[in-house]
């Protein structure tokens, strides 16, 4: 049972994403956030909005989004409200705690739109959630999909879209990436990467590749002076034109939808530096707001939070 014998609703949804700004009069402010109440410098700023303009202005993150908790929704059914709170945009994580209160919500079951984790990233959603709850009146009882990233139905997708473009270029070298981080942020023994590594194996496994015809890389690292986690990308690339690869499919297993990372640093400029090689530039769909990946994320929501 989902519903009091009243009828009230008191499971409810919460899914947390990053944000991404609406509009190019928020990216200054979106960024500031990010880097935790300090303003980019004038360079770093106006390289950020020349990435986002040369993918039309604003990512269509916020829609995909959007997109996404509807299908939750759909999946869930009418008696279970689904809210999305963002990191770093409205709607925040505390709105759609307090949303989903006003709907009679007494017990949450969340989870982030990103399938690894990470105490570096994914658990600062984390804490606020927690926080959020503890504080609201009466307290929220909440539960978290800690990572999502072996899901069957995610690893069937991805692999899917793998053999699609080994379809059209059998002869290709497949490339998994994801986000990177700072090394400095892997401490204690940070899963992120071993999880990063499990999906790609996944996928590559069920996509039938053999060891040799497959790798993995990072992307995205931030513009600043710490060391990230590597090889880059675009290193990756030189090294598969050296050893006399032709083409390339970049698998994107870090992401669940389109964002700047997809769309620019790697639609735009990984695909830049294969050209420049002479590679041919292949990149996977990401799952977005897929029906079938979707219903799975919603049925590991319900039983993170089962009725006891």
């Amino acid at each position: 049972m989902l519903t009091s014998t009243g009828g009230e609703s008191i499971l409810g949804v919460l899914v947390m994403a990053h944000g991404t700004p609406s509009s190019p009069e928020e990216i200054a402010r979106f960024y500031t956030s990010i880097r935790r109440g300090r303003r980019p410098s004038p360079e770093l700023l106006a390289d950020l909005n020349r990435r986002y303009q040369a993918i039309g202005g604003t990512s269509p993150l916020a829609d995909i989004t959007a997109s996404q908790v509807h299908v939750l929704q759909e999946a869930l059914g009418p008696e279970v409200p689904v809210a999305i709170g963002n990191r770093f945009t409205y709607p925040s994580i505390e709105d759609a705690l307090g949303y989903l209160r006003d709907q009679g919500v007494v017990r949450v079951a969340g989870a982030v739109l990103s399938p690894q984790y990470s105490s570096a990233t994914t658990e600062r959603y984390f804490e606020r959630a927690r926080l959020a709850c503890a504080k609201s009146s009466p307290p929220l009882d909440l539960t978290l999909v800690e990572s999502w990233h072996l899901d069957s139905t995610l690893i069937g997708f991805l692999a899917s879209e793998v053999s699609q473009c080994l379809g059209v270029d059998p002869e290709a070298q497949v490339v998994f990436t994801a986000h990177s981080l700072p090394i400095s942020a892997l401490t204690n023994g940070d899963p992120y990467p071993s999880q990063v590594d499990g999906t790609a194996r996944a996928v590559a496994e069920a996509a039938g590749l053999s060891p040799g015809r497959w790798s993995q890389a990072w992307q995205s690292a931030g513009r600043t002076a710490e060391e990230w986690i590597g090889p880059d990308i675009a290193d990756t690339l030189r090294d598969l034109a050296k050893d006399g690869a032709g083409s390339v499919v970049v698998c994107p297993v870090g992401f669940s939808a389109d964002n700047l990372e997809s769309l620019y640093d790697l639609d735009i400029e990984a695909a830049g530096v294969a050209a420049e090689l002479g590679l041919a530039f292949r990149r996977t769909a990401l799952p977005n707001a897929d029906p079938l990946v979707m219903a799975s994320l919603a049925k590991r929501l319900m039983a993170s939070h089962a009725e006891p």
